[in-house]
């Protein structure tokens, strides 16, 4: 059973869809650009794109910002926090962080599909400090220690 995302736009973001599944099968649902005129990121550059939205996201789960794979293969752009976290509690409009790691700048354009929001369940742990961890056959190898390939 799905669970309901309560989302508010902005004042003058009704020319913008909300977010939404652009397949059946999507894990994460596109949201938009909310730039009031076209914005040229540079190679290197990192900015706050506004989406126009606000989100009430349930307790007990978070909405992860995750880029898209085409803006990302195409054009270099990345979410620089990659993936992002709206936490339950949060009102505020969401922002994408974007960065262009790519070799040419790219302008971003209202309505442009920037990102995808994924929903997902949130696990709280109960920390604990102790003397000693339990030990395991992998003890404390680092990076490339958890297999031969």
């Amino acid at each position: 059973m799905p669970i309901s995302l309560l989302v508010r736009r902005k004042a003058g973001c009704d020319d913008l869809p909300l977010p939404r599944y652009m397949s059946e099968a999507a894990a994460g649902m596109d949201v938009c650009a909310a730039v009031e005129e076209p914005l040229v990121l540079a190679p290197g550059d990192i900015r706050l794109i506004p989406t126009g939205l606000y989100v009430a996201v349930p307790q007990g789960y978070e909405v992860q910002v995750r880029p898209r794979s085409g803006l990302a293969l195409k054009h270099g752009l990345l979410i620089v926090n990659s993936p992002g976290t709206i936490d339950a509690d949060y009102r505020g409009e969401v922002g994408i962080i974007v960065g262009n790691v790519g070799r040419e700048p790219y302008t971003i354009t209202r309505g442009l599909r920037i990102a995808q929001l994924v929903v997902a369940a949130v696990a709280r742990a109960d920390v604990r400090q102790v003397e000693q961890l339990p030990q395991t056959g992998r003890g404390d190898g680092g990076f490339g220690h958890s297999g031969t390939h």
